[in-house]
């Protein structure tokens, strides 16, 4: 079980691995994840959003970034390698219904999670405007299954080398403005940028969900690694979540907590490389 299906490598740190894992794939909805552990000899175990699921071939889609030890260790596994341990569907699906005019905007990595949901919200009826934003052309990722989905595809890039010069706010503002205005918006991605999409529709009253992906051991709620502020209130993402009304999360107060293993994230991140490198090299001399 949890056998690796198919491996591809989206950008430089992003790949997607389809997992076989049968169960989970016919019971996921949009909007929730899995959490696994590499290897029995590691202990760490990370949350990962279900980017898709096929049921009758009984695989689920992860797409990750490398950013520490164990998601480069993910990295290094193969086609036909297993992954040791594979728990989910965790956390409270999207609540999918038509509304209207929903705008979905996904972030670098983000676009990930936001795509089963985009394809959800197509199919109750809605129509769906898709703005994806990276800092290049060649961190985008998932712009041929968003194609499929979306009725408006707005692409923009930091540095404008694809689509629109400019961060993913300045389009979601423009359709604010409009007149009707969007019913309902989702933003998923980096917490800096689902902050200011969620100040972008605040002052339009334009409905927003965020999904958040915070620091998270067991995934049951109890040992609360996980938790924020959610209108004042202590809230767990791995139960309660990982989707919050974005205008009633205190996103200061989260991306403090993220920033405590950050280092360590870093340290990891720059060792891998390095080994990378001298492996290169030894290669070389060969």
């Amino acid at each position: 079980m949890n056998r690796i299906l198919k491996k591809t490598q989206l950008s430089a740190e992003v790949f997607r691995l389809e997992v076989e894992a049968p169960l989970i794939a016919h019971e996921r909805k949009p909007g929730q994840f899995i959490i696994l552990q590499v290897d029995d000899s590691i202990g760490e175990r990370i949350p990962l959003t279900i980017a898709d699921a096929d049921p009758v071939n009984g695989s689920i889609t992860l797409i990750f970034q490398t950013v520490g030890k164990t998601t480069h260790l993910l990295a290094d596994k193969q086609v036909g390698d297993s992954i040791a341990a594979l728990l989910g569907p965790l956390g409270q699906p999207t609540h999918i219904e038509k509304v209207g005019h929903v705008v979905c905007v996904g972030g670098g990595i983000g676009v990930a999670p936001l795509h089963p949901i985009a394809q959800a919200m197509k199919a109750a009826g809605n129509k769906v405007t898709i703005i994806m934003g990276a800092r290049n052309k060649s961190l985008l990722i998932m712009e041929g299954e968003m194609r499929k989905i979306a009725d408006d595809l707005i692409i923009v890039t930091d540095d404008g080398s694809y689509g629109r010069k400019g961060l993913v706010t300045h389009p979601l503002k423009e359709l604010c403005e409009q007149s009707p205005k969007p019913d309902m918006a989702v933003i998923i991605g980096p917490p800096i940028m689902m902050k200011f999409g969620a100040e972008t529709t605040r002052p339009y009253g334009v409905h927003t969900v965020v999904s958040l992906n915070t620091i998270m051991i067991d995934g049951t709620g109890m040992c609360g690694g996980c938790r924020v502020t959610v209108g004042g209130k202590t809230q767990f993402v791995c139960v309660d979540g990982p989707e919050f009304d974005g205008h009633l999360v205190d996103f200061d107060n989260m991306m403090k907590r993220l920033r405590a293993y950050k280092p360590r994230e870093d340290a990891d991140h720059q060792a891998h490389h390095c080994h990378l490198e001298e492996a290169a090299k030894a290669l070389e001399k060969q």
